[in-house]
């Protein structure tokens, strides 16, 4: 729990390193038995699982914070099954994974609903779809499936398309909010013993003649943080040495060898040594882009990791991974998924998670979803960003995948989604996001031993429902680590399933007070987002967990603060600027060097604070004619 860490650690948390958690994980030699590369919903799985061992285990993680990649930009479904193709690598995760989320929950206290699927028949032809769907899920494994008739149907979703006359439905599918989970996942290896280094972006793997890995990674900061001039006194250090030097020189010859001559001498000679090894860690600009329009720039210098054995869990960059060993064995192909946010208002007009019956070959569809916290989410679009060069053989982006008008995939999915819900006002649009799966050229997830290097083990080209056989595939990696020769046998005596809940839930406002800055000064009562009734505590308590945050997109993925229907509108409450404040309190930080939220970042919208012209546009976009594909 966060208490736990705080006892065995420290109750400042300006005493945690940057970009880094406060334990580390070296043997004695300074290697590590296994690095995990990725600290998303995957990687922080298979992290967790090898912290219930006595493995020295890092995770290295190429953004600011954990959860930065596809899983903070999908729809959070756990699914159940049915959908992939028996004998798939998919199949084998997906059903024992799903059923494995219950219990995660209990322990790590992320929030898991199980409020079930429906994919909606509409026509003779979609009933066949669903049968077809339901045969494949017993062939899986997948319980509890059945068809419901209309008249069910409409007592179950009493606001579906009065066309609708069938659905396939699976009790087992659930929500989570991803990010939260990948959150939780994280903080929990991490208190069990796991390293983390945010920031590191891994640029070559090599072996040494020992035949260990040596991993080599750009840690990235901003300038301010990176940079030797950001300390106060780096800029008066040499002229103060100059002087030194001087008054050293004129006792010298004044008084000979004192006492306070020696001192001066000292001190000189210590100044010197801080002002030359102060700058011996060469830097080089630095760039790193982890979603679409969101671009950190910053200097970086070089590490050397020592490990060996590798979990390449890296995502969309785990094609890129596997060539540094020699493997190209595969091609990631992002495919984007854009998303559009509702306010709570329409939360109320599903009960369930609604699919149409899929596209055999663009997935599981558009779909209507309630999210944990009662917001209304419509999408993704299924967009291939590569295309294949008939002439070079070689994968190029797509220009008209990269151009695509943003009106077009706005008015695509809204009217996608008024097919399954009717009602559904695109005037409550509060937010819009967008995600890439690392969909892969062999058709299929890959978790399995490197075919060039026998001490890596992939984990790539996890794409939906990855969330779902998450934990099912770190119990697999496992396993192949263990076949490897990893040391993943003991058992780790200290480990700890649970992890304290961040976000209190509120019953009104009882107990909690919104007011201008300063005016409330009970931590617990004090609120810093009156749209999610997020108060100061919760945000000192995500400070002070056992990853290191420095900016307001951390606390707003761990707590909720600016996640509401104005979304940190300074008009309204301000809430990212009160937040900005607690962490570089907390921190021991200058409140300039707090990183904000970015914009537009993987946004579609055209002003980062909706206007009543914006809610305008978004309804007309609404009454567009159906279109089967962008």
């Amino acid at each position: 729990s966060g208490d736990c860490y705080r006892e065995k650690y420290s109750k400042e948390c300006a005493s945690c390193p940057r970009s880094r958690s406060a334990h580390c994980a070296t043997k004695s030699d300074g290697t590590y038995d296994v690095v995990v590369i990725g600290a998303g919903s995957i990687g922080g799985a298979i992290a967790r699982e090898l912290s219930k061992t006595t493995a020295s285990v890092l995770i290295l993680e190429g953004s600011d914070d954990v959860t930065q990649g596809a899983t903070k930009g999908n729809s959070g479904i756990v699914h159940a099954g049915y959908d992939d193709k028996p004998g798939s690598v998919r199949a084998k995760y997906c059903w024992p994974g799903n059923q494995m989320f219950p219990q995660l929950d209990k322990e790590l206290h992320f929030g898991f609903e199980k409020c079930g699927s429906l994919v909606v028949a509409r026509s003779k032809e979609d009933e066949d779809i669903l049968s077809d769907l339901m045969k494949r899920g017993e062939k899986n494994g997948v319980k509890n499936l059945r068809i419901v008739k209309q008249a069910e149907l409409r007592e179950m979703e009493p606001m579906i398309n009065k066309d609708a006359i069938s659905a396939l439905y699976s009790p087992d599918a659930g929500n989570i909010t991803p990010y939260e989970y990948a959150i939780a996942l994280a903080e929990n290896a991490v208190d069990n013993g796991v390293e983390l280094r945010l920031r590191r972006v891994v640029k070559g793997i090599a072996k040494d003649d020992d035949g260990l890995f040596k991993i080599s990674a750009d840690y990235w900061e901003s300038s301010a943080a990176m940079h030797p001039s950001s300390k106060w006194w780096r800029p008066f250090l040499a002229p103060a040495l100059v002087v030194m030097l001087i008054l050293n020189g004129v006792y010298f010859f004044t008084y000979g060898q004192t006492v306070l001559g020696t001192t001066l001498n000292m001190v000189t000679t210590i100044g010197i040594s801080i002002l030359f090894t102060s700058d011996k860690q060469e830097l080089h600009p630095s760039e790193f882009e982890p979603s679409k329009g969101t671009n950190m720039t910053g200097v970086a210098v070089k590490e050397t990791i020592r490990a060996r054995y590798i979990v390449n869990a890296a995502g969309c960059q785990s094609d890129e991974i596997a060539k540094m060993v020699g493997d190209d064995s595969f091609i990631i192909k992002p495919r984007m998924g854009e998303y559009i946010l509702l306010h709570k208002d329409e939360g109320h007009k599903t009960r369930h998670i609604l699919f149409p019956a899929p596209h055999p070959f663009l997935g599981k569809g558009v779909l209507v979803q309630k999210t944990l916290w009662g917001n209304l989410i419509l999408g993704p679009t299924a967009r291939d960003t590569l295309k294949k060069n008939e002439s070079t053989g070689e994968y190029e982006i797509d220009p008209k995948v990269r151009d695509e008008p943003r009106d077009n995939i706005l008015s695509f999915i809204l009217a996608k989604c008024k097919n399954l819900v009717p009602e559904i006002d695109a005037r409550k649009v509060i937010h819009t996001f967008a995600g890439a799966r690392a969909k892969n050229t062999t058709g299929d997830w890959i978790i399995k031993t490197c075919p060039t290097e026998p001490n890596m083990i992939h984990a790539a080209g996890i794409d939906s429902p990855g969330i779902a056989g998450s934990p099912a595939i770190a119990v697999e990696v496992c396993r192949l680590l263990k076949e490897a020769g990893a040391p993943v046998t003991e058992a780790n005596p200290e480990f700890n399933p649970n992890r304290a809940p961040l976000i209190v839930p509120k019953s009104g406002w009882r107990g909690i007070k919104a007011g201008p800055v300063g005016k409330y000064t009970n931590p617990d009562e004090n609120v810093i987002c009156k749209c999610e009734k997020v108060t100061e505590a919760e945000v000192i308590e995500a400070c002070r967990r056992s990853i290191p945050i420095d900016s307001t997109q951390a606390i707003r993925k761990r707590t909720r603060a600016g996640m509401g229907h104005c979304q940190g509108d300074p008009a309204n409450y301000g809430c990212e600027e009160r937040v900005a404040a607690i962490i570089a309190r907390e921190r021991k930080m200058k409140l300039s060097e707090v990183g904000r939220r970015p914009w537009p970042a993987s946004s579609m919208l055209s002003q980062r604070y909706i206007d009543d012209s914006e809610k305008s546009h978004f309804n007309e976009l609404s009454k567009a004619p159906l279109v089967e594909k962008l």
